[in-house]
């Protein structure tokens, strides 16, 4: 095999299985992690949107796909809400190799959720619907942890929002199960980095890394400045600082100080706070304010909406 970094795949190029045949046309790269690269691509028989990722090493990869197979045989990662009362895509669609004149690399399929990276994403829509997207990653984490795992490596550009809000995670390489040490990684996003617990993957784990790319995405200086201090004063009580002083996160702060202390019993408790304190809270402020124009208001409440209704149809299920 090869490593999928030496790969040069621009869009239009077409990807074959090996064993299976079935035919992917490359239309733009999602993201990049330690042990792969993620695409969107075409099927050529229906020409609907998947994300394929190839993997760098052989045994990464096919740790990651065991691990998708696991969760799919749990009944908590098939497919969000939305698709369980549509089409029910399988949360992992295929998995095969790809031949290149370099040589052969691994890949898997799985579903794609049309829209952006999370810093995309609030660039277009504006910070406050972090709020919006905040709550339906939570929902996501929630039936990782309830299955018995930690998503690990979770940053921005893991984490793609539709237009309306809706969050899918699109690398699994850091899945770790609960109790083992943490498989990947990000820096900024781990709370060893901050000297504020060990990497044993446990629910604390990914609540903490989203705090801080809440941070990230919210008061990016201030964080960025806290991270370039020697490794060893770098604490907890740091990101807390950044906390109190950015008018931005105040709406967050009580969720955000519990998240980094890891103090929620469970991701159901967390989730539940964010949806009581951010989420309906700040619909509520936005019926006061005067300035707010209509359609962004009506935008906003949609939103709200169709993600209550997406949690209500995924439990009835």
């Amino acid at each position: 095999m090869i490593l999928s970094s030496k790969l040069s795949l621009s869009p239009g190029t077409l990807i074959t299985g090996r064993f299976k045949g079935s035919r992917y046309v490359i239309q733009r790269l999602l993201g990049q992690g330690a042990n792969g690269v993620v695409y969107l691509v075409n099927k050529v028989d229906s020409g609907k949107q998947y994300a394929l990722k190839m993997g760098f090493d052989n045994i990464d990869i096919q740790s990651e796909i065991n691990n998708l197979k696991a969760l799919h045989k749990q009944g908590k990662g098939p497919a969000t809400a939305v698709t369980r009362s549509a089409e029910s895509l399988p949360y992992l669609l295929e998995v095969d190799d790809y031949i290149a004149q370099e040589g052969t690399t691994p890949f898997y399929v799985m579903r794609y959720i049309k829209g952006d990276a999370l810093r995309a994403f609030l660039v277009h829509r504006g910070p406050k619907w972090m709020r919006v997207a905040g709550y339906s990653l939570l929902r996501k984490l929630q039936q990782l942890h309830a299955a018995g795992w930690v998503f690990g490596d979770l940053k921005p550009e893991n984490i793609i929002v539709s237009p309306y809000g809706e969050v899918e995670l699109i690398d699994y390489g850091g899945v770790s199960a609960i109790g083992r040490s943490v498989k990947q990684y990000t820096e900024w996003y781990d709370r060893g980095f901050w000297n504020s617990g060990s990497r044993v993957a446990e629910s604390s784990y990914d609540w903490f890394s989203f705090a801080v790319i809440t941070l990230h995405m919210l008061a990016e200086p201030s964080l960025k400045k806290m991270a370039e201090q020697l490794p060893q004063t770098r604490s907890t009580a740091d990101l807390i600082s950044i906390i109190d002083s950015e008018s931005e996160l105040q709406p967050y702060k009580t969720w955000l100080v519990k998240a980094l202390h890891g103090d929620f019993k469970s991701t159901n408790e967390a989730c539940q706070l964010w949806k009581d304190q951010i989420l309906l809270t700040s619909v509520k402020t936005r019926r006061k304010e005067r300035n707010t124009p209509r359609w962004m208001l009506g935008a906003f409440v949609a939103s709200l909406v169709f993600l209550l209704g997406a949690v209500y149809v995924s439990l009835s299920f």
